[in-house]
């Protein structure tokens, strides 16, 4: 079994103990994150209609055996050409000139959070016909809906798999 963990160059020790349940990888698309001010939440999707490489991908955190504490991040990559990306290579996430545009939501039993920034790195490990492996290392920044004074910030190194 060490044998086999040791091929795994996407999971590392001391990555946060997310378990992904989402992870989405299409061709043709762009990330859509879109505010719903009505529920105070934002959306984020993938418009198939025009763009390039992007995936969104969803893991669930449970941090205490309490109630209460879980939440969830979901994360949108806009890869553009994944095929232009080289594996072993730390790619910048981030706003714009990131070489990577992410943008991130969390869902939580807390006071409503409006997503700032993501900041980090994506590598990229393999990539298939059908699947993408990397992993991710980064900080999700977000901000309280209602009090731009309050910010959260979670932290997220994790695998990555997504699937077309």
């Amino acid at each position: 079994m060490f044998s086999l963990l040791a091929c795994d160059q996407a999971s590392r020790p001391g990555d946060t103990a997310g378990l992904q349940s989402y992870g989405r990888w299409e061709w043709h698309g762009r990330i859509v994150a879109a505010p719903d001010s009505s529920l105070t939440l934002m959306r984020i999707r993938i418009d198939t209609t025009r763009g390039g490489d992007v995936a969104l991908v969803r893991y669930d955190f449970d941090p205490s055996p309490g109630a209460g504490d879980e939440y969830a991040l979901t994360l949108g990559l806009d890869f553009g050409n994944v095929r232009a990306l080289r594996p072993g290579v730390p790619y910048e996430l981030g706003s714009p000139p990131a070489r990577i545009p992410a943008s991130a939501t969390a869902t939580c039993f807390c006071r409503p959070l409006r997503p700032d920034s993501v900041r980090g790195t994506f590598t990229l490990v393999t990539r298939g016909m059908r699947q993408i492996t990397g992993r991710v290392d980064a900080a999700l920044y977000f901000t309280a809906w209602n009090d731009s004074s309050r910010h959260v910030t979670y932290p997220l190194h994790q695998r990555l798999d997504a699937v077309k």
